[in-house]
Formats: structure tokens, sequence, C-alpha cells
């Protein structure tokens, strides 16, 4: 419930913020504005993970990510404001302000039982990974974060992970992975 009221809240302040994203987006980009992505969230449930469209549609097959990029969703991107619209996805109940990162349906069938516990709460719209390196950490650095947070999570470890979060987001750090436009795929681990 104080996730919900907190999104709702921060949805309605940051509305001029969306609004002059959204017409930037339009102007530069065109249509859609959001992008919609199936993740899992809690116990692997999916739903639809609502971002600001940050790339173009590919111009042929097997056309990289980070050449698909446009030039506001770059910015976007090193901001982290093309992730604002999530507040919708905490608002509805489908994620936490802080939890791990919601992550592709299709990784829940590669995780090992440990990977697993991620799913045992309810994605986040920051967390733990987000304030210690981002897309700069590797697959295992990202889900033993995850893990130890399922493991520790406390209302105290919430809120000090909010308050570290936007000064993270000003640094614009680990936004990628060295050579790709965000992360490599996760290709499992089990073993």
């Amino acid at each position: 419930m104080v996730n919900r009221a907190v999104a709702g809240g921060l949805a309605i302040l940051l509305a001029p913020v969306l609004a002059v994203i959204a017409v930037l987006v339009r102007l530069a980009d065109g249509r859609p504005l959001l992008f919609v992505h199936q993740r899992a969230g809690l116990d692997g449930r999916p739903f639809g993970l609502l971002k600001f469209r940050t790339m173009r549609p590919p111009g042929s097959p097997g056309e990289p990510d980070a050449a698909r990029i446009t030039r506001v969703g770059r910015l976007l991107r090193r901001s982290s404001l093309d992730e604002l619209p999530e507040l919708w996805n905490v608002v509805r109940g489908e994620m936490n302000l802080v939890g791990p990162r919601p992550l592709p349906v299709a990784y829940t069938a590669e995780y090992s039982p440990k990977e697993a516990r991620r799913l045992e709460v309810k994605p986040g719209l920051t967390g733990l990974v987000q304030v210690r390196g981002r897309n700069a950490l590797t697959w295992d650095e990202k889900f033993a974060l995850d893990t130890w947070y399922v493991e520790h999570r406390t209302w105290a470890l919430d809120v000090r992970i909010l308050l570290q979060t936007p000064l993270v987001v000003l640094r614009g750090r680990g936004v990628s992975h060295d050579g790709h436009a965000t992360m490599p795929e996760f290709k499992g681990q089990k073993g």
C-alpha cells in the first residue's frame, strides 16, 4: 500500500516531466511513446513493464540494439528518465519501489535455484544492483546482490537504497555493460 501511494504521489509530482519527455519522444522519434516489455514479477508472473521508447524498430534482421538507440533515447537512458513510466507498474501493484529489477520472462527458465530466489519478492523500480553498479556488473554479481537483498531486506535497507538512487542516476554510470546497449543476454548459469 505504501509503495502504491508513494508511486502515485511521485507520478503526480513528476507529471510535467513525464509530459515533456513524451513530447520529446513524439517529436524526435514518432510513435509509440511507450515500450511495453514482458517481464517476470513476483513468483515469475509476467507483466508488461512500461518505459519510454528509446529505440527505433530494427532496420534489418540482426541489427544491434546499440545502432537502434535514438538521440533522445540515449539521453533518457543515461538519466534513467526512460524508466519513469514504471511508476504506473508500482501503482498497479506489479512492482515495488525497491526490489530486484524485473528481467525478461524468458530468463526465468535459465535461473539456477539460487538465482530464482529473486522471484520471491516483487521486482523494484530501483534496487541494490542499481546502487552498486547497475549494468557495469556481471550477471553473477547482479544475482548475488539480488539474492542478498531477498535474504536481508528491511524497511531501513529500502530507505537507504531509495536515498542512494538519485545520486547514482545523476552520475550516469553503469547504464550499459562494456560493448552492449544495456547488458548481454542472460544465457543461464545452471550447472
